[in-house]
């Protein structure tokens, strides 16, 4: 006796979620480990050539993308993996920043050697604001944050260590083996490697039994905490680790523009790189990356708009929250 053929209610396939749009069709599309791979070597293989291919400045403005690729997977760290509200995060760009200017421009350290001695800096920072006030939740966590983030603008707008005002300028280009990094190819170069290194990074942090711990608090502190999670180590690696990221953006700012200011790390700074991890969907790093180019580009692109190429470009990020309000390629939820 053969046996019953399953009926198309009970078959296996219907149980399967299917994409129910053409976004959810999209993403799903990339899904798979091989067609990821193939994204991978498509986009590597277009970041190559594209110097060698278009003007000089397009190179400088995809360097900037580049730059906020960086700063954007750190924050996303932050606020997408940990579920923090930092609205100065721009304080750590700025810490990475000004310790590698001081010690290259004022006391002659090679710039290799100073970059440890940045990372310190901004990780001691991140643990002295982070510990004590990574206890508050929600909004008085942002105010604080935000706080920070002036402070830090301010410190370095009266000290005469940091130039004042006027910030620091001839700050010494790298060298690496004999290669002086002093054009814009090199350092489009310096920050595609860059951009790639946080995104494995940032992609191993995920996939880490930390990067579960930062799930679980996200989602619910107090039955993290109950689990036996510290949701306050915890949360401060997640600062910690946000704020390294962030002052590797600022070591090679700073090299880059070979000049800086406190102006280039206002709180519009910060908002900015929020606005890019929101736009594209925070936790996912795809999104995250697509939300940095978007906010980079953007404006970029509508320049022949004149004056009015802000405000346009304001209007379509507001009709594209109000279409996909957990952002443009957001995290998959069960």
């Amino acid at each position: 006796m053969s046996e019953p053929k399953p009926s198309p209610a009970t078959a296996p396939d219907d149980h399967e979620p299917r994409p129910r749009n053409l976004f959810q069709r999209v993403y799903a599309a990339f899904e798979s480990p091989g067609r990821r791979r193939a994204l991978h070597v498509v986009i590597l293989a277009v970041l190559v050539v594209t110097p060698w291919i278009s003007s000089q400045y397009t190179t400088v403005i995809l360097t900037n993308a580049l730059l906020y690729v960086v700063l954007c997977l750190g924050l996303n760290i932050v606020v997408g993996y940990a579920g923090l509200l930092d609205l100065g995060y721009a304080a750590f760009f700025a810490v990475g920043a000004y310790t590698v200017s001081i010690l290259t421009q004022q006391f002659g350290v090679n710039f290799w050697a100073a970059i440890p001695f940045a990372l310190l800096a901004a990780a001691l920072a991140g643990v002295i604001i982070g510990g004590p006030t990574l206890r508050l939740r929600s909004d008085y966590l942002a105010i604080v944050t935000l706080g920070f983030g002036e402070i830090v603008r301010f410190t370095a707008r009266n000290l005469e260590i940091t130039g004042g005002a006027s910030g620091l300028s001839h700050i010494p280009e790298p060298s690496l083996f004999g290669w002086h990094i002093d054009s814009s190819i090199d350092f489009y170069y310096v920050f595609v490697v860059l951009a790639v290194v946080a995104y494995v990074a940032s992609q191993r942090l995920f996939d880490s039994r930390l990067g579960r711990a930062w799930l679980y608090v996200r989602h619910d502190e107090d039955a993290a905490e109950a689990m036996g999670i510290n949701r306050v180590a915890t949360k401060l690696a997640a600062y910690v680790i946000g704020a390294i990221f962030g002052a590797i953006g600022g070591i090679f700012f700073s090299v880059n523009l070979g000049a800086i200011s406190p102006e280039s790390f206002s709180f519009q700074q910060s908002v900015m790189i929020l606005l890019a991890v929101v736009l594209g969907g925070m936790g996912k790093i795809p999104g995250v990356i697509l939300g940095a180019f978007i906010v980079v580009l953007g404006p970029e692109l509508l320049r022949d708009f004149g004056t009015l190429r802000l405000l346009i470009f304001a209007v379509l990020l507001l009709l594209i929250m109000l279409f996909r309000p957990s952002g443009i390629w957001p995290e998959k939820r069960s």
